[in-house]
């Protein structure tokens, strides 16, 4: 295995489709092993294409827009950074040569929660909550009325917790649904409606795989990130690491991970989300990449997610990843509808011992947009999220 000098001929080459912050943070990592770097995605001044050496702006799930765009630069490897791409284009470039990560089926099944929850539940046969699959909202009433009322509803075509809703009664079965397919990542026709539970902690389980001896994939899994998020927010608000879980939850969690994504195949990292809910440990979702909680990898361990993810795509092993100290991260949500937002009070914040700050860098926001998130470490995992929380509380984005 040898790396290159980039921008010259024989250069090594890695294409992101999404150039979002996780984006951003592996285009990164590429640059330091001298790796030239691509960055797509749907706007212009994404993250990534801040920090890319060339950068397109394309509509991701146009077929030919994709094919044509990695036939001209023709990468060592497709880095998917987002679900909300054409699948059928990945599927195609994989059967002609061209190396997706994970893998073209890992992005086709996470992209689709109907496949995914199949996928998960009924071939790999990992404990999920209760669920059907529903086209209207007559379907979304009688899964209910089976589940009980509250129940989830979730978009076919979704990602990052877009157009999840709740069903507190049959009243507000046909608005719920309609309010799940607006807010879906690309075009959706079905949703799955889900039993709702009492979630004591979530996981994401960040599990790895990279070629090993003779190619043979080897799979390892980080100790699991935990992490939270306030009712009414479909994203997370903060997550720490190690998670404080016990040794039991945290064994069967890390044994789902390794299971479906070994059944999944590919190289790099995939999040894989997991609820517990008193004694149930249960699948809930996979990102078949690095993972929004994992940003807390770039204080807590000596190689973070983005690293690994960069190693794998490049065919390089990653034989082991150390938890050095706890850590939290919290983000920066914007509050209102903005362009080119103004972050104040950031001397405030980092006057915090242990704290550091991301800026994303996005070029507009709307309420709820992650613009940023705060690191902090700690003696303890307690004391990392004080910090976190501390910090971000001071930090206004006007």
């Amino acid at each position: 295995m040898y790396l290159t000098t980039p921008l010259l001929e024989g250069s090594r080459k890695l294409l992101w489709l999404g150039a979002g912050e996780l984006g951003k943070e592996m285009i990164i990592e590429a640059q330091r092993l001298g790796v030239e770097t691509i960055a797509v995605d749907r706007y212009d001044n994404a993250p990534g294409m801040h920090v890319a050496h060339r950068k397109y702006v394309i509509d991701m799930q146009d077929k030919d827009a994709v094919i044509s765009i990695v036939r001209r630069e023709q990468p060592d490897a497709i880095i998917a950074e987002i679900e909300a791409i054409s699948t059928s284009a990945l599927e195609e470039l994989e059967s002609n040569g061209f190396r997706v990560v994970p893998n073209a089926k890992a992005v086709k099944i996470a992209m689709n929660r109907v496949e995914l929850r199949r996928y998960a539940a009924e071939d790999v046969k990992l404990p999920t909550t209760a669920y059907f699959f529903a086209e209207s909202p007559d379907e979304v009433r009688k899964a209910c009325k089976e589940l009980g009322y509250p129940c989830l509803i979730k978009p076919e075509m979704s990602s990052s917790g877009h157009g999840h809703t709740l069903v507190r009664n049959e009243g507000e079965v046909e608005e719920r649904f309609k309010e799940a397919l607006a807010h879906a990542r690309g075009k959706s026709r079905r949703v799955v409606v889900e039993e709702y539970v009492k979630i004591d902690t979530e996981l994401t389980v960040l599990t790895y795989r990279y070629p090993g001896e003779s190619g043979v994939p080897v799979t390892n899994v980080i100790e699991p990130v935990e992490h939270q998020r306030p009712a009414g927010i479909y994203h997370y608000i903060e997550s720490w690491h190690p998670s404080t879980v016990s040794e039991d939850v945290k064994l069967r969690a890390m044994e789902y991970a390794k299971r479906i994504v070994d059944a999944l195949g590919g190289f790099g990292v995939f999040g894989v989300e997991i609820l517990v809910s008193g004694n149930r440990v249960l699948f809930n979702e996979l990102a078949p990449r690095p993972h929004d909680t994992g940003l807390v990898t770039l204080a807590s361990t000596d190689i973070s997610e983005f690293e690994i993810h960069v190693r794998s795509a490049l065919g390089l092993p990653t034989p082991e990843v150390k938890v050095l100290t706890p850590a939290a991260t919290h983000v920066i949500l914007a509050p209102s509808t903005k362009w080119a937002p103004r972050f104040e009070n950031v001397d405030k914040a980092l006057a915090i011992p242990g704290v550091k700050l991301r800026i994303f860098g996005k070029p507009y926001a709307y309420p709820e947009r992650r613009l940023g998130v705060v690191i902090a470490t700690g003696s303890t995992v307690a004391e990392a999220r004080e910090k976190a929380r501390k910090a971000a509380s001071l930090i206004l984005v006007s």
